[in-house]
């Protein structure tokens, strides 16, 4: 198998969560493989976090597989197209990862989980010392284990117009943590009720209405600030002007808001698999994340990238 299918099929398996975001130590209940109906509410929603670190990290930092049999489907739902359906599938690419790219490692940057999903962000590293690529996976679990997935990716530039990083927080707090599960409703509501005004209906006045002052840009080709959105997305649209947005889902922890969805920049075109992830504070959009990847001419599975 080529690196670059090894690569973005780990990827496509998932990522890697670091003990800045989830624990490190599994819960109780994971411990003690209690049944997933004992947890519910915000300890179900950490749960799929603990879940997620022994999987992922058992299998792509130590090739152990075990993990994936305890706790990933046997009918593991693919929506990566390098990459095959399957529990089987997933095991046999994190050991040839695993022999091929010892020192890998996902460097993440935040997770959320809301209802049966968890998005994590992540700096995927092969090879110690390069910049890697930014990563964005989306799992769905059922009855307790990981039952599908969907991701993107996009090589680290160089450069970036804005001088921020496609990882960092920039805004305050600092922190790649999330806020209340409280703000987690009214702030996906927000972000919903911005995204598709601004990039499904294409109109720029939402920024007006929704963007913070001190707004925060990450996609390296965009400028920062308000200004350079409105110029960026402006200029986007005018290329573009049979632009399609297709929201698929939406998830949400505190003020962290994730958005999944399909661009097509004109009818014809297979377009672009998007995840964008915004941060609110005070009822306004403060920051951005994002990464972009072209849906291919043909898959491994047949599930889409959606």
């Amino acid at each position: 198998m080529s690196t670059r299918r090894i690569l973005v099929a780990m990827v496509a398996a998932s990522a890697l969560l670091s003990a800045a975001t989830v624990p490190a130590v599994a819960s109780p209940a994971v411990r003690a493989g209690h049944a997933f109906g004992h947890v519910d509410g915000g300890a179900r929603l950490d749960y799929h976090k603990t879940v997620a670190v022994r999987v992922l990290k058992g299998t792509f930092e130590r090739g152990d597989t075990a993990v994936v049999d305890r706790f990933v489907r046997a009918d593991y739902i693919q929506h990566n197209p390098l990459a095959p359906d399957g529990a089987e599938a997933l095991k046999n690419l994190a050991v040839g990862m695993h022999q091929q790219f010892p020192n890998a490692k996902y460097d993440v940057k935040r997770v959320i989980s809301e209802n049966d999903f968890v998005v994590v962000h992540s700096n995927l590293v092969l090879t110690p010392g390069s910049r890697g690529s930014a990563v964005f996976d989306i799992f769905r679990f059922q009855a307790g284990k990981i039952a599908e997935h969907w991701d993107t990716l996009q090589n680290v530039p160089d450069s970036s117009v804005n001088g921020n990083d496609m990882f960092s927080t920039v805004s305050r707090p600092q922190t790649g943590q999330t806020g209340p599960r409280s703000l987690t409703a009214s702030d996906k509501k927000l972000v919903t009720k911005a995204f598709d005004r601004l990039i499904v209906d294409k109109d720029l006045s939402a920024f007006d209405t929704y963007w913070s002052a001190g707004y925060h840009q990450h996609n390296p080709g965009i400028a920062d600030g308000v200004a350079g959105a409105r110029d960026g997305l402006g200029a986007y649209f005018r290329a573009f002007p049979e632009l399609t947005v297709s929201r698929k889902r939406v998830v949400a922890e505190g003020d962290l808001v994730a958005v999944h969805s399909h661009y097509v920049n004109a009818p014809g075109e297979r377009g672009q698999a998007v995840v964008d992830l915004f941060r609110v504070q005070g009822g306004k959009i403060v920051e951005h994340w994002d990464v972009l990847q072209d849906v291919p001419a043909t898959s491994a599975n047949d599930n889409t990238m959606f």
